[in-house]
């Protein structure tokens, strides 16, 4: 197994707004009209979008949530737990890896509009994520901490423990 910084330099990975590192790898050429997409969106998206992108021991995926759905696919590492908080209003981990006898999986959907977050299991986690339609910041929401809270009380824990203090 390669070490995080082996991967940060080779991958060329910067920091990402929402913790960990990432460089986007792929935007489609063609696109979707605004028109043909769900409500919500403001200009028109390419048809798909992928970065990959690495957390390393101590760090984490802030809760966000973004209009699109995005595939999450382990590549190297350590396993991670991804917590969303569904519309009903509900927490769900997936479990990301390569270690199926205890329920981590190679790929993970997280469906538009969820608020989610990530940590590693371990030194780090290099994964793959694919959107479609394709990602662009206009469609990024970062979670404030106190919004959160008011708005799902009962997971208060998990919404302190996984967005930023700046929020």
């Amino acid at each position: 197994m390669k070490t995080s910084k082996f991967w940060i330099n080779k991958l060329d990975l910067l920091s990402h707004p929402e913790g960990g590192y990432f460089k986007e790898v792929y935007r489609s050429s063609e696109k979707i009209d605004l028109s043909s997409l769900p409500l919500g969106f403001n200009g028109n998206r390419s048809l798909s979008t992928s970065i990959y992108f690495l957390l390393e021991k101590g760090q984490f995926s802030a809760f966000h949530k973004i209009k699109s759905d995005e595939i999450w696919h382990f590549y190297d590492g350590n396993p991670l737990t991804i917590y969303v908080i569904n519309v009903e209003g509900n927490i769900e981990q997936y479990k990301l890896g390569l270690d199926p006898d205890n329920n981590f999986l190679p790929q993970v959907t997280i469906p538009a509009n969820c608020w989610f977050a990530a940590a590693t299991k371990g030194d780090y986690t290099l994964v793959g994520c694919t959107v479609s339609p394709g990602f662009d910041f206009h469609d990024f929401t970062m979670a404030d901490r106190n919004e959160l809270i008011n708005q799902f009380p009962v997971h208060r824990k998990i919404i302190e423990d996984f967005t930023l203090d700046d929020q």
